[in-house]
This record gives C-alpha cells, structure tokens and sequence, in this order.
C-alpha cells in the first residue's frame, strides 16, 4: 500500500484497487504540492467540517463521483450539495469494497451544528490505519489499541487547535502502533512543531518507528 501525504492532513492511501484520500484541502493550502484536479480518489474520508479538512471534498466528489464517508452531519451537508455522501457516527463500523471503516471519537469541533468530530480507522491493502483527524489526546485511545492492531497511526503534532508533540507522544504509548506520520503542523506559524523532536521522543520511548513524511512525499509499506 502506497502513503502519499498532500500536506496539512490530507493523505492518501493507495493500495493498487482503491484510493482513499483524507481531509482533502489543498486549493487554498499553503504547502500543498498539487490541487484538488491533481487526485482522483475512489472515497473521500471526511474527519470535520472545518475549512481546513473538509476542504475541496466536495468539489473532488463532484469531478470524481468519489463517495464521501463522514458523520452523519457533515454527510447530510455534503449531499445538499448534490454529491453522494455516507454518514456514520462515532463507534459505528462499515465495511466498503475496500475493506473496513471504524469512527472513532476525536476531541475536537465538528465545524457543523449538532456534529462531532470524528477519526478513522481503516483496515485496506492489508493493513489496519489510524487516522486521528483532529483531536486532543484522550484515555480511550488504549481502547482503540484493543479494539483494532494499529499498523499505521497518523497524528497531528501542531498543538493549539490539537495534540502537541507531548501530548502525540503519550497517544503513541497507547495506541501502540507500528508506524507514525505526524500530520497538521507547520502549515502557518501558529501550528509550529518539530517533527525531529517527536521522532527521538517516539523512538526513545515506545517501539514505534516514525517516518516524517514531506508534502508531496510517499510511502510504501511492504510486509
């Protein structure tokens, strides 16, 4: 399965058959390599409604006939909009063609009235990922860990609107995952973070490997 990281935290998980993109903002995203033409994704996963996440979802949709999977609220929003959207909500699971999709809580706004937040966990290309969306840090994640074996995590580490590297660093010793890919900082200066700093503190504190992923860069996950 091939990991693309667009910026910000839109990511794309390829795994040959399907491409799933997350949180797709990228017209107006200051460290974005490509627009929202350059994708072409099967499902667009959808963790708020916030500007920077929600993004050019429905635009891709639109193009792309791509289905949107999110809560229940942002879906309903995005169907108004004359795309097709699924809605789910936190602890519910579905499975897809693609394989499997788990909501997962996310302490964070919903950017839409009435909403929550939400991350995902998705199980494709034989692996299991996490992806937080935007969340502080919270004691269910060991839940999570019981729940579903984490191959991959994907974090946010930019603190103030989410988890900083501390906080990230305490997420990891719970979800125990394989692999992290910090997401959501360094976009603009209030989000500054080192991703350096949660590499070492990661690596000297839990057996997870981190991989600092650049804009524009990949990842292939093989065995």
């Amino acid at each position: 399965m091939k990991v693309v990281f667009h910026g910000h935290a839109c990511f794309e998980l390829d795994t040959g058959e399907h491409k799933l993109l997350f949180d797709p903002y990228l017209r107006d995203n200051p460290v974005a390599t490509i627009g929202p033409e350059d994708v072409d994704p099967d499902y667009i996963l959808v963790s708020h409604a916030h500007f920077d996440h929600l993004g050019d979802a429905v635009d891709i949709a639109r193009r792309t006939q791509a289905l949107i999977i999110t809560t229940a609220e942002v879906a309903s929003k995005c169907s108004e909009e004359g795309v097709q959207a699924h809605g789910m909500h936190i602890g519910g699971c579905r499975s897809f063609d693609f394989g499997k999709v788990r909501l997962t809580p996310a302490l964070h706004g919903a950017g839409v009235p009435g909403g929550h937040a939400c991350g995902f966990i998705v199980v494709t290309g034989g692996y299991t990922t996490y992806f937080a969306g935007d969340t502080g840090v919270f004691g269910d994640m060991r839940l999570l860990a019981e729940l579903e074996s984490i191959d991959l995590a994907l974090l946010p580490i930019g603190d103030n609107f989410t988890m900083g590297v501390a906080d990230a660093v305490l997420a990891v010793k719970m979800l125990d995952p394989k692999l992290v890919i910090p997401y959501h900082y360094n976009t603009w200066p209030l989000i500054q973070a080192d991703p350096l700093e949660f590499k070492r503190e990661v690596e000297g504190q839990t057996t997870a490997r981190v991989e600092i992923v650049q804009p524009g860069g990949e990842l292939t996950l093989e065995g």
